[in-house]
């Protein structure tokens, strides 16, 4: 590894933990995976917003819950309360963001005449940023506590 490559991991890890990078990273393809789903339903299978979002949660949390309990959080125990735990914070998380989302986007671009579609597109995409904040602080403090 060159210096420079050093010097620029050592300003990476000082602005992020190791724990915080791994998280980055499993969100990153957890929101590809789940986000790609989520529009398909909406779009192809003609869904409707609650369930198609839903489904970017079932379908992205399964590959979370095991992505951020071994690789993010490196825990190695087996534990039924854990996954309860789990399955608590996403939905908590969920319905709070898309809560939230929904309302928020319809006020913020009402005067825009938008369809209905291109609105709950938008709301979908914004509830997916509020989730992966709610969600970080819920699995690391709830779900995979030390």
């Amino acid at each position: 590894m060159k210096l420079e490559d050093e010097k620029m991991l050592k300003v990476i890890e000082k602005i992020f933990s190791v724990e915080q990078s791994r998280f980055i990273v499993v969100g990153i393809m957890n929101t590809i995976i789940g986000t790609a789903a989520m529009l398909v339903c909406y779009n192809f299978l003609h869904m409707g917003y609650w369930a198609s979002s839903a489904m970017d949660y079932v379908i992205g949390s399964i590959f979370s819950y095991f992505a951020n309990k071994y690789f993010t959080f490196q825990m190695k125990k087996k534990s039924g309360a854990e996954a309860i735990r789990f399955v608590i914070n996403i939905l908590v998380c969920y319905f709070l963001s898309y809560g939230i989302a929904r309302p928020f986007i319809d006020l913020i671009l009402k005067g825009l005449s938008l369809s209905r579609s291109l609105m709950d597109q938008i709301s979908m995409l914004f509830g997916t940023g509020i989730f992966i904040v709610f969600n970080y602080f819920g699995q690391k403090f709830f779900v995979f506590r030390k």
